[in-house]
């Protein structure tokens, strides 16, 4: 019988070529938008990159300084024989002032030095000694040859005729044109020093023997006239050895430093009338320059070797000592002059040969040093908004430069090492982006933020891993089917809550609850797991007919009431055990027994409340990976003689670890940059410990509620972009670290 032939198949008709070609068009087109999705995502990333870059690369670019105009010195020719006492700018640096010995002043154009007004002080004679009380206040103490001190102030009125700004300058006299009397017989002096605070002013005057007096004026208000009345009363001081060269008065007036012999700071207390302290500077050369830095609570001390240090009182061993904080170098010979700046804490140094350095003492920063003119340096000055420097040369020239210097608080020590902040006992790290006054300047180290971060995703993962991975491994390995169709979708429901939701009710009912039971919840965390192992141990060892009454899978469904009374439990009886062995009240017992600071809204809130958002994610990413390793794998291992739970432990968890771990690393990275729960479940504290009942603040919440009130381009908005970046990094290091132990993990266990 012979075997029918089997017909011929034609591959090739016009429909299956269609067909073929229709096909080969979509997979190109498949593989071409794949491509381009997979790029865009690439350049997108990128782009979120090379953004956070551009925004944060302007902190760190040092200072500019462009020459725009030189000219005469302005004024009378009869005048200028007499040498320069004050170089001053007003806000808008249209306008400069150039005070002499002679009791000119000379109101100029900054840009061409054109004379606007002229005013001769009412003093008799030239001027014997001249002290500002701060640049931003404009206040100045001339003296006379007989001992006189008057109080002089300069302003500028705005006016806008036809639209076009006028400055117009004037002369103001504070506390009237009558002359203090600092002396009962007719004294000269040769240095004066004015402080003027709210409710007193002082005036420290040096005669021309050597001899310090303090005179303090304080503060009356006539009932009648409303006028401000200055009652004097001299300060008692103590001997001062060596031949007094400057006196120098903190913002508060209670510490006076005294230069003697361009060698000794003597530091005295005016509120005791005692000396404190005397520093020896031979170290650091002859003192060539003493002047106060904003605030007035630095010093700034130049030398005759080039050198720069910053001093200021800081508690040592209990008691208040001259500390010496931050060097710089002027590395072009002496210091010839200091001018601070009134609205940073930076400074300009003049040094020889017409060098002019650029510096800011907390950033310990040093943004300029170069020469700017020819001659030697005589004055310098810069404008309240630091953007345009004068400087008054030997040659009797001013010349006039523009300062590009945006932000010189920024750089890598101020944000990531220890500070040592003025009126702080050591340094330290700080966040404070905001102050009461340019006195006191923002502190920007990122060091409590970042670890911020790190701990609230750490107890928020201490939390959610366990439970999430634990819980994956039963319902992937152990739970019913039926089961398990129920529970996982309830679980991955849980990440569609928003976080806000969560953080709100983290904040407003689970804080004040844990507040107040807080043993509770520490017993809950014992007697919930031993509850859980005796009614395991019991339920295994009732009768198998018992047993056998609940289907393969669903025995977990027991614990449900099992756990609610341990919760109960703990909860009912937290408070007659509070008050039996903690004085009534936990939280209390922590602060006064053993010195752990309890805030009501703290990292435990922080980390319940993030964990419970994280566990869905971490959760459904590992019970796939579980549930998706080869049933093959497990009956070949069961086949064997391996128990469940050896099969579980010895070949899934293997398997399915490159999963498990890229569910962790993601629930890291979302721990990482949550905000919402946060912000609103912390107290938003910037500080740096690991204590859990105490709050902290973390990149992203801080960019949520600073970036709204931060001014557009200016250093509190860039270093909060550079948060941003630093969270960026901290993604994409996790994130990169994650992929490459997986894929290690992959090819390890990939063969099994």
């Amino acid at each position: 019988m012979s075997t029918p032939s089997t017909p011929d198949i034609n591959f090739d008709t016009p429909a299956l070529r269609r067909h073929r070609k229709g096909r080969a068009i979509k997979d190109q087109v498949a593989k071409g938008g794949i491509a381009v999705g997979g790029l865009s995502i690439i350049g997108a990333v990128l782009l979120i990159f090379f953004y956070l870059l551009y925004e944060v690369a302007p902190m760190f670019v040092p200072a500019d300084v462009e020459k725009l105009g030189q000219y005469e010195i302005p004024g009378e020719e009869a005048s200028m024989s007499s040498p320069t006492l004050l170089l001053a700018m007003e806000e808008q640096a249209e306008v400069a002032l150039r005070i002499q010995e002679n009791g000119d002043f000379t109101f100029f154009a900054v840009n061409n030095g054109d004379v606007i007004k002229e005013y001769r002080l009412p003093m008799d004679g030239d001027i014997a000694a001249f002290d500002i009380n701060t640049q931003a206040s404009r206040e100045m103490a001339f003296v006379n040859e007989q001992g006189q001190a008057l109080i002089v102030k300069h302003n500028y009125r705005i006016t806008y005729p036809n639209d076009q700004r006028v400055i117009t300058p004037k002369v103001d006299f504070p506390y009237g044109e009558e002359p203090l009397q600092l002396f009962e017989t007719d004294t000269q002096v040769n240095n004066i020093t004015l402080r003027d605070g709210e409710d007193a002013l002082i005036l420290a005057a040096i005669d021309l023997d050597g001899h310090l007096y303090v005179t303090r004026f304080n503060k009356e208000v006539d009932f009648l006239s409303d006028e401000v009345v200055l009652e004097s009363e001299s300060v008692d001081l103590p001997k001062i050895s060596g031949n007094i060269n400057q006196v120098e008065v903190d913002q508060g007036m209670k510490w006076m430093f005294v230069l003697a012999d361009h060698r000794l700071l003597h530091v005295i207390n005016l509120n005791s009338g005692t000396l404190e302290q005397t520093v020896t500077l031979d170290e650091v050369g002859t003192i060539t320059s003493l002047e106060m830095l904003l605030g007035e609570n630095s010093l700034l001390i130049g030398t005759s070797e080039g050198q720069i240090s910053q001093w200021f009182m800081a508690r040592k061993d209990g008691k208040w000592r001259l500390q010496q904080v931050r060097d710089f170098e002027m590395q072009h010979g002496a210091v010839r002059a200091i001018s601070t700046e009134q609205r940073r804490k930076g400074f300009l140094v003049a040094g020889e040969n017409g060098y002019v350095g650029i510096y800011h003492s907390t950033a310990h920063r040093t943004l300029y040093n170069e020469k700017l003119v020819d001659s030697e340096i005589v004055n310098l000055t810069i404008s309240p908004r630091a953007k345009d420097l004068l400087i008054e040369t030997e040659d009797g020239k001013i010349t006039h430069f523009k300062v590009e210097n945006e932000h010189p608080e920024i750089s890598w020590s101020s944000m990531w090492d220890e500070v040592w902040y003025e009126g702080y006992e050591k340094p330290a790290y700080t966040w404070q982006s905001s102050s009461s006054s340019s006195d006191f300047e923002p502190k920007y180290s990122l060091v409590p933020l970042a670890f911020g971060t790190l701990k609230g995703a750490f107890y928020a993962m201490l939390l959610a891993a366990p439970l999430a991975i634990a819980g994956a491994v039963y319902t992937a390995y152990f739970m019913a089917p039926a089961l398990r169709r129920k529970v996982k979708p309830i679980i991955e429901l849980m990440e569609a809550l928003p976080t806000v939701i969560l953080g709100f009710l983290a904040g407003l009912a689970l804080a004040p609850f844990i507040e107040n039971n807080l043993l509770g919840i520490f017993i809950m965390m014992i007697v919930v797991p031993i509850s859980m192992l005796v009614f395991g141990f019991t339920w295994v060892n009732l009768p198998a007919k018992i047993r056998h009454a609940v289907p393969e899978g669903w025995d977990s469904v027991l614990l449900i009431p099992v756990i609610i009374l341990a919760v109960y439990v703990a909860i009912q009886f937290s408070p007659a055990l509070e008050s039996f062995f903690f004085g009534g009240s936990m939280t209390t017992w922590l602060n006064n027994d053993l010195g752990v600071s309890f805030s009501q809204r703290n990292a435990l809130i922080v980390g319940l409340a993030m964990g419970f958002a994280v566990i869905p994610t971490i959760f459904s990413i590992a019970e796939d990976a579980i549930f998706s390793v080869p049933k093959s794998l497990s009956y070949g291992s069961l086949a064997l003689g391996a128990t469940p739970w050896q099969t579980m432990v010895k070949v899934v968890l293997p398997t399915a670890s490159p999963g498990i771990f890229s569910a962790l690393m993601i629930g890291l990275g979302r721990a990482v940059g949550e905000t919402m729960i946060v912000l609103m479940a912390t107290g938003n504290t910037p500080i740096t410990d690991m204590n859990i009942f105490e709050g902290m603040r973390t990149l992203a919440a801080n960019i949520a509620v600073e970036i709204p009130e931060s001014e557009v381009a200016s250093s509190h908005y860039r270093i909060l972009f550079l948060t941003g970046f630093v969270l960026f990094l901290f993604t994409f290091v996790f994130n990169t670290a994650a992929e490459t132990i997986r894929q290690r993990l992959r090819t390890k266990y990939g063969q099994l």
